[in-house]
């Protein structure tokens, strides 16, 4: 057995094929006979189709169907599944619950309200714009403040609740009150969300842009009324999601819908508009945090209430507070969850959801505390951090926080700290430094995979897990290389295809601490297999028992000698050693599973122009044991960056006056180019945990973006002494804060 290819920094398997164009995305395959389908969406946000005018349209070269309320498929809806680690296998999910073309009504700006399907994607574009739909419009309710006037708040459930934290707040010696708000923000990942559909015998097969083919495969099924085993949905490749790909939007099922109307493959590509409307978003939210504090620095209460908007249709819950009923110790807690509806598109998860605008509002006011009790932010929370999940009564299986913390503060240098305001003055700039700590739950759900050592001296892992852009090809292929000695170059992975041993989705920082343990055991049952066809009558260990026989390098030994394993399959006539293995979720009634970390961030102003920019970042993380450095650096690298995003320049705006997305592009919804990109350096700690997975691995997609926006705003207070509770940070709210201190 050779231990060297877990933990080694192994360059991404997968990598030439994207960088030479080999690899195909769903919008890049084109099948014989295929049709182009383009969408008409909704001009208005509340309100009802009264007429739709496919006359024009219909005369556009090229055309073949135009499909509406009026015209369209029969189809049942996915009963809605909870989603959880035990039965993502199985789960059927749809982000929009109502089926496209259900009805005549009109829920939010952009919705599908007819789609052409033509010979080219240009007929089919022309003759969409030329479809003529009349409306009787409604009053839109177009964000957070019109819900809370126009509407009822509905409870969100997923609270906690222990102690008695309001005696104790109205006790305390130092107190934060204060209201923290995050707007809406979209994932515009690079690739568009697409769909190629068609049908055989009565088979559906799918090419889509999915970041999870297993739940999508079973939700089609619901829909079109078929078993499981009749739909294949395929995503090798997927150019990003952050959450918006994890499960089924309208356009998915209306491409299949178009697919058997005609009797032809059906391509739909969403543009980038309607991936503002018809795709989901991280909601906006209101949340009030109450902290206090003891005369020694210990945190006596907190109470975190949040508020997110929601779809008249669809009850989407963003988890605030689920962060904070464990992050600290404290003997008196309440979190509360609750929404309101408004006239956009369902929400959905974004990285980290609920976490990431949580942190933002916890972190920000654990700093305001920390400054009202006259103590400095580092020394506060590593007085206040929590030996075991209190919210639980659970042990930790794994906790690093403090390390994370005492790591990054020596790194970042956080000891130069003047902690005046506005006194670290650095040329014509202004020099601020902020932390707050950052975790995310660990989760680990059923996986399979099968393993085949083959006869001609490769290997292959097969999973319907996918990989979007994180590396999941190399580590897969790393965890073959640890049990064989095979170098990476000799591992075939084959990933994203609903027909293969079924997988979860890729999201929540699920899939490496869930996949890993299904592939290191098919390998161990394919190496067992190789044992016995080792020591059968002729082999090359003939008579040896099969348990003496180990795997080094490819080769099996029995410490005296060693043989290839392609020679002892070839020798008789055996295609493969093969294993097959399925694996569960870690229990978690004895432990409480979550990965941890701190940022550290220095951020540059100039009060003459008001300019702000992060400059640099230290991030200690805590994430168990590291299987590719490489990889899970670049992860928490992207994080970071998308954290500077939520920070300073992201936010999707809506028209008060009709509920119309206004910057639906991505020339109008800013997000962080390479000019704001600030120096960034990564501390994986490193801390195998055992007691989730035999790699001792948790995910780490997405704790690198929660708490950052806290850290850059808690460094913007230190230097311009403007505390800023509304994301994202932009110029205009720093115009009247004051200039510089003297040293």
């Amino acid at each position: 057995m050779n231990k060297n290819a877990i933990g080694a920094p192994a360059r991404r398997i997968d990598g030439k094929l994207k960088v030479t164009g080999a690899a195909l995305y769903a919008a890049d395959r084109n099948l014989p006979g295929m049709l182009h389908a383009y969408g008409v969406f909704s001009t208005i946000a509340s309100g009802r189709v009264t007429g739709i005018d496919t006359a024009q349209a219909r005369r556009v070269p090229g055309v073949v169907d135009i499909l509406h309320h009026d015209r369209f498929l029969h189809l049942y809806r996915a009963p809605k599944s909870p989603i959880s680690p035990a039965t993502i296998l199985t789960a059927a999910i749809t982000d929009e619950h109502r089926l496209p073309f259900e009805d005549a009504d009109v829920h939010y700006a952009g919705q599908f309200v007819a789609l052409v399907v033509a010979d080219t994607f240009e007929h089919a574009r022309e003759a969409a714009y030329r479809v003529k739909v009349t409306y009787a419009a409604g009053k839109a309710v177009a964000n957070l403040d019109q819900g809370l006037a126009a509407g009822s708040l509905r409870d969100g459930g997923r609270g906690h609740a222990r102690g008695t934290p309001a005696p104790a707040f109205d006790a305390a010696a130092a107190k934060v009150d204060a209201v923290y708000h995050t707007p809406v923000e979209t994932h515009t990942p690079m690739e568009m969300h697409a769909s190629v559909a068609w049908w055989e015998d009565g088979d559906l097969h799918l090419y889509e842009a999915s970041q999870g083919v297993v739940v999508h495969r079973n939700t089609l099924a619901q829909i079109f009324g078929l078993t499981p085993e009749r739909v294949t949905v395929e995503a090798p490749f997927i150019g990003s999601g952050f959450g918006c790909k994890l499960f089924l939007w309208p356009h998915s099922v209306a491409a299949c819908a178009a697919a058997k109307m005609t009797g032809r493959p059906v391509k739909l590509v969403v543009p980038r508009a309607q991936m503002f409307t018809t795709t989901g978003q991280r909601p906006e939210t209101k949340q009030r945090i109450r902290l206090s504090a003891g005369a020694d620095g210990k945190i006596t209460s907190i109470r975190h209430e949040s508020i997110n908007t929601t779809s008249f249709i669809d009850q989407y819950v963003e988890n605030c507070g689920g962060m904070t009923a464990s992050l600290y110790s404290c003997p008196n807690v309440l979190v509360s969850h609750h929404t309101i509806e408004v006239h956009r598109g369902a929400p959905t998860s974004m990285r980290a959801p609920g976490a990431a605008p949580g942190l933002f509002a916890l972190e920000s006011a654990v700093d305001e505390l920390a400054l009202a009790c006259r103590a400095d932010p580092v020394q506060f929370r590593l007085a206040n951090i929590s030996a075991r999940d209190e919210s639980m009564n659970l042990p930790w299986s794994s906790n690093h926080l403090r390390e994370a913390i005492e790591q990054g503060s020596q790194k970042f240098g956080w000891a130069r700290r003047d902690p005046r305001v506005g006194s670290m003055v650095v040329g014509d700039e202004i020099a601020g430094y902020g932390v707050a700590v950052c975790n995310w739950d660990a989760w680990r759900t059923p996986a399979e995979a099968r393993v085949q050592l083959r006869s001609d001296g490769t290997a292959a892992v097969i999973c319907a897990i996918q990989d979007i852009g994180t590396g999941t090809y190399t580590i897969a292929a790393q965890t073959v290389g640890d049990l064989t000695g095979l170098p990476l170059d000799r591992i075939e992975v084959k990933l994203g295809d609903s027909s293969f041993p079924a997988a979860p989705v890729s999201g929540g920082s699920w899939a490496t601490a869930s996949v890993l343990p299904a592939i290191a055991e098919a390998t161990r049952t394919a190496i067992a297999q190789l044992r016995t066809f080792a020591t059968q009558d002729g082999a090359a260990f003939a008579g040896a028992r099969p348990e003496t026989l180990s795997m080094q390098n490819g080769r099996l030994t029995d410490g005296k000698r060693s043989v290839d394993y392609a020679a002892i399959l070839n020798a008789q006539r055996f295609a493969s050693a093969e294993g097959h293995a399925r694996t569960g979720g870690a229990p978690t009634d004895k432990l409480s599973f979550m990965s941890f970390g701190a940022h550290f961030v220095e951020v540059r102003w100039t009060p003459d122009i008001s300019h702000l920019r992060v400059a640099r970042v230290v991030s200690a993380i805590d994430v168990g044991r590291v299987i590719n450095p490489l990889t899970a650096r670049n992860q928490v690298e992207g994080a970071i960056v998308m954290g500077v995003g939520m920070a300073l320049f992201e936010a999707t705006e809506y028209d008060e006056r009709n509920g119309m997305p206004g910057n639906n592009n991505c020339a109008e919804y800013v997000m962080p180019v390479h000019a704001d990109q600030p120096q960034i350096d990564v501390i994986l700690l490193d801390h195998p945990d055992l007691e989730f997975n035999e790699f001792g691995a948790r995910g780490i997609g997405e704790i690198g973006i929660t708490g950052f926006a806290a850290a850059v705003a808690n460094a913007v207070h230190h230097a311009t002494g403007k505390r800023i509770r509304e994301l994202p940070i932009t110029m205009e709210k720093l115009m009247d804060a004051p200039g510089r201190t003297a040293a």
